[in-house]
């Protein structure tokens, strides 16, 4: 090896050497640590005889997270702000649980082949994905800052769903099958809603020289009632588009405005009955 080589070698493991001691973000190994913990104490189904979890690994996993917070909130308020948002999120912890069995329920009631709450769990990648993402809104509401965003992405490598962190779903949300859906940051889910692989719920493109400065902040993604049903590899864009509660949204449909009269007749939708909602204030806050 040239001494050019060998002193470019030692450069770049000196570096990383730095780094390693200096290091601003969990690993992806930590973080699949802690979701599969904080997955652990919200799923009976994970837990022997279902019991309840015990004090000794609710602690752990409160100094796990707030570790890794620790090094996730660099520069943000260190250990101070780390011990905070840890502990409003165990605060809405009991919450989050009673929803992800509202998930774990809708599934097993809505898939035939489904054999019940422990299968669901263990092996149906749409159960895993809502709960990482129950898990992570939780937390950003709770003020941490990438940690949501990196283990919703986990989830998504896990996965193949992609569940933005800041989304607003309800009650008893199911996603079969699940693969390539995609749910973006500023999308609204009402309650008892279904969808199926493949199925986009994302933003429409700008083509100007800086679309984040005009988008940032702005609502992006749609807003789907309660009841809704999207099948197979649906797209639906855009911030002003409102699926109706109670509409069932065809497999392959393409959907960038609110589909209602003739256009729904036609089979692009069906809509129904309208109905109302309610949200937890605390795990959905209202967007200024």
């Amino acid at each position: 090896m040239s001494a050019r080589r060998t002193d470019w070698t030692a450069g770049v493991a000196g570096r990383l050497a730095a780094g390693a001691a200096e290091r601003r973000h969990p690993t992806d190994a930590e973080l699949g640590r802690l979701l599969d913990a904080l997955r652990h104490l919200v799923h009976p189904e994970l837990r022997p005889a279902r019991r309840a979890p015990r004090a000794a690994a609710v602690r752990a996993a409160a100094r796990q997270l707030e570790r890794l917070l620790r090094l996730d909130l660099n520069g943000g308020g260190g250990a101070a702000r780390a011990r905070a948002v840890t502990q409003a999120f165990f605060e809405a912890l009991p919450d989050v649980a009673a929803l992800i069995a509202l998930d774990v329920a809708a599934t097993v009631s809505g898939d035939p082949a489904a054999s019940g709450p422990e299968e669901v769990v263990l092996c149906y990648p749409g159960v895993h994905a809502i709960a990482a993402y129950r898990l992570a809104h939780a937390l950003l509401v709770a003020g941490a800052r990438l940690l949501p965003r990196r283990l919703t992405e986990l989830a998504h490598a896990r996965t193949g769903i992609d569940i933005h962190p800041g989304a607003r779903i309800g009650r008893s949300f199911l996603i079969d099958h699940g693969t390539g859906v995609v749910v973006g940051e500023t999308c609204d889910i009402g309650d008892r809603v279904r969808v199926y692989q493949g199925v986009t719920l994302g933003a429409l493109s700008l083509s100007t020289p800086d679309p984040r400065s005009q988008l940032r902040g702005k609502k992006r993604h749609p807003t789907l009632g309660d009841d809704v049903i999207v099948y197979a590899n649906a797209t639906i864009l855009g911030g002003e588009t409102i699926i109706a509660p109670g509409t069932v949204v065809g497999g392959n449909a393409w959907i960038i405005r609110s589909p209602e009269g003739a256009e729904a007749r036609r089979g692009l939708a069906v809509l129904g009955e309208a109905r109302t909602r309610s949200r937890d204030g605390l795990v959905y806050p209202e967007k200024g």
